[in-house]
Formats: C-alpha cells, sequence, structure tokens
C-alpha cells in the first residue's frame, strides 16, 4: 500500500500559497485493509476514508466510465491494480493532477509544474468534455489564480466551448451550478468566473439575464464603459476588492438585470429598470435555489439602488420610507450590505472607481437617528399604539431632516 498527497495541496504548496486541506490517494490497497488500520468509511459512490487521528480524506485510486449524461453518469472502478498514473488522469486538470510523496518527491506525469510556470490552467486529457462541472471549475480557478497571471489554455477553452455546444451543460444540477457560483463569488477575481464563461459560451446558457446585459448601451455621463456587461463585471470586481460579503458581491450582479428589458428605442436610457429587474431575480433564485438572503438582498437592491444614490437630494420622508421598505432598523447589517453593494454600482464604473460615495454615510447616519428615537411614558400618555406609531414616525422625520 502506497499513500500520495493529491490534488490542491500539492499544487498550492507549489504557489507557495496556504493548504487549507489536504486529499490523499491510495494506491495498491483494499477497503478492508484500511477499515483494519481503523480507517472509518464515508464514501458512498467509490471508497473514501478518513484518517483514525487527522480525519482527513484518503480515497482509494480508482478509474471512472463515463456511461449516461452529466456529472453523475459515471461507473466508479476500483482496485489495487489501479495505479497512481491512471488515478490521476481522470482529474480535471494538470495543475491538479500531481501527486507528493511521503519524501517530498513530486509525481508530475502530466506536466503540471510546466503549466504552474506557464500560469495555464491546462485540461489533462479528452475525457475533460465527460463531466459539465468541469465548466464551471476551470472558470472559478480562472477567478482564484487571475492576480497571479493565470488563464485558460486556449485547447482548454476550446472543449469547454464545444461543451457548451453541444448541449452537455444543460445535465448540471441547480445545485452545483450555485455551489460553484458561491465559491467562485468568494474568489479575489469573481469576475473572470463570468468573463470566463461567457468566452465559452456558458454564460447565456447558466445565466442568461446576465449575459443579456452585454451590449445594451448606458449614458456615457453616468458610465463611461457604456456597455451594461461590462459595468456589472466592474462592479463585481469593486465588490470584491473592498471585501463585500458574499450576498453583497452576489447582489452587485444581480442589480442591473432590468436593463436588459429595456426597449432598444429607448437606449441608452433605462427608466424603470430597477423593478423591472426584480422578477428577473426572483426567476434566476428559483431556478438555481439561490438562499432566501442572497435573493431578498439582491431584490432590495435593484428595487432602491438609484433612490440609495440619491439620497443627498432625498426629502426626509423619502428617506424614511427607504429605511422602511428596506427592513433597515431592524436589520442593521442588511442595510449595510444594501449600502456597499450600491457603493460597488457607483464604483464599478471606468475610471470612476476611487469616486467618494457620501451616500452610503449619509444613510447610516439617516437609520441611526431613526432608530434613535423613543418615546417617554409622558409622551405616550394618552396615545394608542397607532397614534404611539404615528407619533414615533413624525419624531423620525424629524431626526432625519435635523441632519441637514
Amino acid at each position: 500500500m502506497e499513500v500520495y498527497l493529491v490534488g490542491g495541496a500539492v499544487r498550492d504548496r507549489l504557489l507557495g500559497r496556504p493548504v487549507h486541506e489536504r486529499d490523499w490517494v491510495v494506491v495498491g490497497a483494499r477497503p478492508e485493509e484500511l477499515e483494519r488500520q481503523g480507517y472509518l468509511p464515508v464514501g458512498r459512490e467509490f471508497p473514501v476514508f478518513l484518517h483514525p487521528q487527522t480525519r482527513e480524506e484518503y480515497a482509494l485510486a480508482r478509474l471512472e466510465r463515463k456511461v449516461a449524461p452529466g456529472y453523475r453518469g459515471f461507473i466508479t472502478e476500483f482496485s489495487p491494480e489501479v495505479t497512481l498514473q491512471e488515478d490521476l488522469r481522470r482529474r480535471d486538470l494538470t495543475v491538479n493532477a500531481m501527486a507528493e510523496t511521503a519524501t517530498g518527491q513530486i509525481i508530475d506525469p502530466y506536466g503540471g509544474q510546466r503549466d504552474l510556470e506557464a500560469r495555464l490552467l491546462r485540461h489533462v486529457s479528452a475525457a475533460f468534455v465527460e463531466d459539465p462541472v468541469r465548466v464551471l471549475r476551470v472558470a472559478r480557478f480562472a477567478a482564484r489564480y487571475a492576480p497571479l497571471g493565470f488563464s485558460v489554455a486556449a485547447e482548454t477553452l476550446a472543449l469547454m466551448r464545444r461543451m457548451s455546444e453541444s448541449g452537455e451543460l444543460g445535465a448540471l444540477v441547480p445545485e452545483r451550478v450555485w455551489q460553484e457560483t458561491e465559491r467562485a463569488l468568494g474568489e479575489s477575481r469573481p469576475e473572470v468566473f463570468f468573463e470566463t464563461l461567457r468566452e465559452c459560451g456558458a454564460l447565456s446558457l447558466i445565466f442568461p439575464e446576465v449575459a443579456a446585459l452585454y451590449g445594451v448601451p448606458q449614458p456615457v455621463k453616468w458610465h463611461p464603459e457604456v456597455d451594461a456587461g461590462v459595468h456589472v463585471m466592474l462592479a463585481l470586481r469593486w465588490a470584491a476588492d473592498a471585501g463585500l460579503s458574499m450576498p453583497a458581491r452576489f447582489a452587485v450582479l444581480m442589480h442591473d438585470l432590468g436593463k436588459a428589458r429595456t426597449a432598444a428605442e429607448h437606449w441608452p436610457s433605462h427608466h424603470g429598470h430597477e423593478e423591472a429587474g426584480v422578477p428577473l431575480i426572483e426567476a434566476l433564485c428559483a431556478r438555481l435555489r439561490v438562499p432566501n438572503a442572497y435573493r431578498e438582498l439582491a431584490v432590495l437592491t435593484a428595487r432602491h439602488h438609484a433612490h440609495v444614490h440619491r439620497a443627498a437630494q432625498l426629502r426626509p420622508s423619502t428617506v424614511l420610507q427607504l429605511l422602511e421598505a428596506t427592513d433597515a432598523l431592524r436589520r442593521p447589517e442588511r442595510f449595510e450590505d444594501l449600502l456597499r453593494a450600491c457603493e460597488a454600482d457607483a464604483r464599478g464604473r471606468a475610471g470612476l472607481q476611487a469616486t467618494p460615495y457620501p451616500q452610503a454615510d449619509y444613510l447610516r447616519r439617516a437609520r441611526a437617528a431613526a432608530a434613535a428615537v423613543v418615546l417617554g411614558s409622558e409622551e405616550r400618555r394618552g396615545l394608542t399604539g397607532p397614534a404611539i406609531g404615528e407619533k414615533i414616525r413624525t419624531r423620525r422625520l424629524e431626526a432625519i431632516g435635523a441632519l441637514g
């Protein structure tokens, strides 16, 4: 029995990046041998075991054979005769198909080290096309390693394009699409995920609402980049650079979907795009089974971002209506995410990334002023429930108006 460290741990160590988890492959063993040594079996479809002390995953070397469409359409074969090279060959990218011995020797049958040096994400074999999830995974790796200068190899991008054209991506299940998307949103360059999907033709299949933004013009006065799709990617990059939360990043991605609904004769204006985007967000979230917290913030951002941008020009009554509509007094953390998403929208414009955004600070102060309003017992005397509520609202309007 031989044990090797494999996959991401080897890749990231060679790149000088932190290694957060380690996976191992076991060659020349049977399941019962590992169980006798105290390993805990956890794999349902193929033998995976948890180490009795470290709880790290150890998988028996295996082969995979495609028998049906989709990423679940595989038969897994394992035996002591499966070699390390055969196990590595079934992996997606060469940089993920390296192994390391206990003495630190790198085993690299498919040129992973060469591609690390060349900063290329390249498929291991033609079997890449058998698993549609790999299109999403490659796009996610492109988003993760873009700051290091990585790009997708031309021949791999060609395979991804072929998979998009063949209909293979139709076998993707919503849960897996969202899982990969959520992870991509957390990468340092999440916009690269969507740009890579667009380059291989997958964006229009998986995120047609986002793909529809490309080619839609906006007023150059407010959007020097003009193209609505380009704007959303710039905003998403700013959101990542600024460390916005995951729901806020998703809201940035969703905030302008309504612009794709504007009739061409009205371009480059997009009156009413805020509300027009809401049903598109709802449909996308239902299709991909996006968590409610993400959906709710995305809808609020789409619906109210124009008011947030104009905060300084709003009457106190309109500001209070905004606070009420967004439930800002009871949900201050979500309101902060909303303000940050709106700031990403304002700063995600060519050449305007450093433009001040005082609207957010003003609305934070307005929320704090409204939340601080309390009626004493004397002020409540003789008032019923609705009257108390109206009195509080009047005082909140006064507090907001006093901000100047």
